[in-house]
């Protein structure tokens, strides 16, 4: 959108003010002023000019404005804070007929269902609840075209992370198994209010037209939580609560002597196949 076609709406801080959009520890809220910002996290997000662009807790609304500002056809958000609502409704009116408000928890809605395609998600997300989100959208990656979210840094490291290191972990196996993971940027603390403990990282993830490897998630949830639940030991003992561990490690190719985070994603989902009896 050019900018003389722009709508001119308050500053932000002005905004929450009227709103009384004091951050609320309970939801997770770090809230984001800086519209440069928030403008780069849209355009890295891609064309947003078809489909559906779903943004979960928008909050006093930067990202929100910035994804329209930057020509998305359709934003659906999705918010539970009456008072951002109220903002939310706001900017609505000066996007007619662009954003739609959904009163709702994010954990209760199925995004795979709201809009049309292509859908999108785009998010600086609760950090209390981002990984429950997250998991829940994997199990139907398929719907979406992409996910460009903002997490801890130290999530996004465990997202992107490979084996054999220290990040390598569950989170990082069920993710690459539906998804690429692409890394984007950091930001600083300094550039929210409140100021959150930690270094945050923007992330785009690219679901893969089929999974990695074939296995069913349920069964590489329950493997991989057994196998980095005691990441120290060696698989044999580790997954003793599924079974024949040797058994079937040996169905899945896998030394049993080798500890979890020496096994790839393929190799975990060989091993979620054995469990399955496939």
């Amino acid at each position: 959108m050019d900018e003389a076609a722009t709508p001119r709406l308050p500053p932000l801080r002005q905004v929450i003010a009227a709103h009384g959009l004091t951050a609320r520890k309970s939801l997770g809220q770090h809230f984001l002023f800086d519209l440069n910002l928030t403008g780069r996290i849209a355009r890295v997000a891609g064309d947003l000019g078809q489909g559906t662009t779903i943004e979960v807790g928008p909050g006093p609304g930067g990202l929100t404005r910035a994804l329209l500002d930057a020509g998305a056809r359709q934003v659906i958000a999705i918010e539970r804070d009456d008072r951002a609502i109220a903002i939310q409704q706001e900017i609505a009116a000066a996007y007619p007929g662009r954003l739609s408000v959904l009163a709702a928890d994010a954990m209760a809605v199925d995004l795979a269902s709201l809009g049309d395609a292509p859908r999108r998600i785009v998010s600086n997300l609760p950090y209390n609840i981002s990984t429950v989100l997250l998991i829940g959208w994997l199990r139907r990656a398929e719907a979406f075209e992409s996910l460009t979210l903002m997490f801890q840094k130290e999530v996004v490291d465990r997202l992107a992370a490979v084996p054999r290191s220290g990040d390598y972990g569950r989170l990082s196996v069920i993710t690459q198994w539906r998804c690429e993971v692409r890394p984007q940027f950091n930001v600083a603390r300094e550039a929210f209010t409140p100021p959150p403990k930690v270094l945050s990282t923007v992330v785009r993830l690219i679901p893969r037209p089929q999974p990695l490897a074939p296995a069913r998630m349920e069964t590489l949830e329950r493997v991989t939580a057994a196998a980095f639940g005691q990441r120290r030991k060696m698989l044999r003992s580790s997954l003793k609560s599924l079974g024949d561990a040797d058994a079937l490690l040996a169905a899945a190719g896998i030394d049993p002597s080798q500890r979890a985070e020496e096994v790839s994603v393929e190799g975990f989902c060989a091993l979620a196949r054995a469990v399955d009896g496939i």
